[in-house]
């Protein structure tokens, strides 16, 4: 074996002899057990249309889905489009977003992202990747996250937590987003790419968490050649799960796989509750710790 082959990382797997197939075969029931774990998985930033979902997107770099869905309304009431985004004033726009983080590298992102919309694209968000990754702040991943929710083309979308858990999965060996989303597409069909995409990620933020994985209350445990990483024992490892699954919110996840087509309105009124909840006790921890992300990790 040459030295270079030596030093190539490689895929984890669930036996030496893991073939191809059985790896495809592995990541596919994976993907099964997830959608029956997580049928409500949906995107959990709030938007109306791709304008919204592209702006809002770029805003969650380094920051948490519920931080963006606290300023977004009122980003938009006042910046209904890319029009009247781009004709806002630049201060303005930073007093309102300055709670994601970045608040001034973001403000500049997205007022040239909107002026470019306007001037490049008559105003409408383009439906292409190869438009998308064109305009300010936008990459593949959120350009995929735009594509995916917001046009109906599918796409693999790779953010921290996906990109950890294919590695742990052994989808993949590689830290590149970019070289992850190619090894993740070989293993299934375009039409699950985008479902798969929030499958995953809901999972990484419930229950394959980064720094301490619930491994004894994982679904996919029996398929996962990462078990044994996190906390096996599975008392101690439901202890350790996140959100909607976290102890003591089991009403709360009943309600939403009851009403799957529905999660994203009761996630909203969830999140709603709690902020309304940490206004009235005063001085509290930072909203993002009602969040699933508060603990695993933000997005990137």
């Amino acid at each position: 074996m040459s030295d270079a082959a030596a030093a190539e990382p490689r895929r984890r797997r669930m036996s030496p002899d893991e073939t191809p197939l059985a790896l495809k075969r592995r990541a596919r029931k994976i993907n099964r057990v997830l959608a029956e774990a997580y049928p409500y998985a949906h995107a959990e930033l709030d938007f109306r249309n791709p304008f919204e979902l592209l702006v809002a997107t770029v805003l969650s770099a380094q920051t948490t889905d519920v931080r963006v869905n606290q300023v977004t309304p009122v980003l938009f009431a006042r910046y209904p489009d890319a029009r009247a985004l781009s004709e806002g004033e630049l201060v303005d726009i930073e007093e309102i977003i300055r709670p994601t983080g970045f608040f001034r590298a973001k403000a500049r992102s997205i007022h040239t992202l909107a002026r470019r919309v306007v001037d490049e694209f008559d105003g409408e968000v383009p439906g292409t990747l190869a438009e998308l990754v064109t305009l300010p702040g936008v990459g593949r991943k959120t350009a995929n996250v735009v594509l995916g929710n917001a046009f109906g083309v599918p796409g693999i979308t790779v953010d921290t937590h996906f990109g950890r858990l294919a590695k742990r999965f052994g989808w993949t060996a590689s830290e590149d987003p970019v070289v992850i989303e190619r090894d993740v597409m070989e293993l299934f069909e375009p039409k699950d790419w985008t479902m798969l995409s929030h499958r995953v990620v809901f999972h990484g933020r419930r229950v394959c968490l980064a720094r301490r994985p619930a491994c004894g209350a994982c679904p996919v445990a029996s398929l996962c050649p990462s078990f044994g990483e996190g906390e096996t024992d599975p008392v101690k490892a439901r202890r350790l799960l996140r959100f909607e699954l976290a102890p003591g919110r089991e009403d709360l996840q009943a309600e939403m796989v009851a009403n799957a087509s529905d999660a994203a309105a009761i996630r909203q009124r969830t999140e709603s509750l709690a902020a309304a909840a940490a206004s009235a006790a005063g001085p509290a921890p930072s909203p993002a710790a009602t969040s699933p992300e508060a603990t695993t990790g933000r997005h990137r």
